[in-house]
């Protein structure tokens, strides 16, 4: 092969070898551009899910964790996770006279650290990583609104069930009460008007009272938009009518008894 022929192959083949390294640097600006696009993406999400976090954590009164501040140690200090060691070595050194003797301790042997886990530094694995963890927040945060939108109290009952169970329990804490008024009538300390007015109006005032209450305080989700449904008809009914049937069924089951 001739001088010319050898240098045309060698120009062609230098030439073959600019056009790789182009598209390699083509092809690596491209890598590197959506990489720097798809972190910008992140970071934006990140910082909405973090406003929603605290909106959260604000709404249902949890606190917001604080970051803890990075330790950067001053020139010339240890870092923190070598105080340890440092300490130990330099107490294995004679330090300078001073006049007073100092008894110098044994040197501690330095526990040998643990190997740590390779990392991987390729930039698109580690954004690969992160838009995971952000779908995993994303999930987690989607599930804390939805409890967060449920009452705290029978958060897996209807409202209007919610309600009759509060006023059906109020109503029924009202009746211990009432056989106290009861037992008092007979021994004749307390009337028959006494007795029939609190039966009737004064302790089914305060069941529904204590049940609207309930069911205001914590028949309210923490993230709720409108007003508590509280049935108030259901109440008056529930409370009005539950003394009066539990009176009754009283007397009957006491004739029933006597016979």
């Amino acid at each position: 092969m001739s001088t010319f022929e050898e240098y045309a192959a060698l120009a062609r083949h230098l030439s073959e070898l600019r056009r790789a390294g182009e598209r390699d640097a083509a092809a690596d600006t491209a890598r590197r551009t959506a990489i720097r696009a798809t972190a910008d993406q992140l970071g934006h999400r990140l910082a909405a899910q973090e406003q929603r976090l605290r909106q959260l954590g604000r709404a249902t009164a949890q606190p917001e964790p604080g970051l803890a501040p990075a330790t950067v140690p001053a020139p010339g200090m240890a870092p923190p996770g070598d105080a340890g060691h440092r300490t130990a070595a330099e107490a294995s050194y004679p330090r300078p006279h001073t006049g007073t003797a100092l008894a110098l301790p044994a040197a501690v042997p330095a526990p040998v650290p643990a190997p740590r886990e390779p990392v991987d530094t390729d930039p698109a694995v580690a954004v690969e990583h992160a838009r995971q963890a952000a779908d995993a927040a994303d999930a987690a945060a989607h599930a804390a609104e939805q409890l967060a939108q449920r009452p705290p109290l029978l958060p897996g009952w209807s409202p209007f069930a919610r309600a009759a169970a509060v006023y059906a329990a109020c109503a029924l804490v009202t009746v211990v009460p009432t056989l106290v008024l009861e037992l008092g009538n007979r021994v004749g300390t307390v009337g028959t008007f006494t007795l029939f007015a609190w039966m009737c109006a004064g302790l089914p005032v305060l069941a529904l009272f204590a049940g609207y209450f309930v069911l205001g305080r914590w028949g309210t989700p923490p993230l709720g938009t409108g007003t508590v449904r509280r049935y108030l008809p259901l109440g008056v009914a529930v409370c009005f009518g539950t003394l009066p049937i539990v009176y009754c069924g009283y007397f009957l089951a006491l004739r029933f008894l006597i016979g």
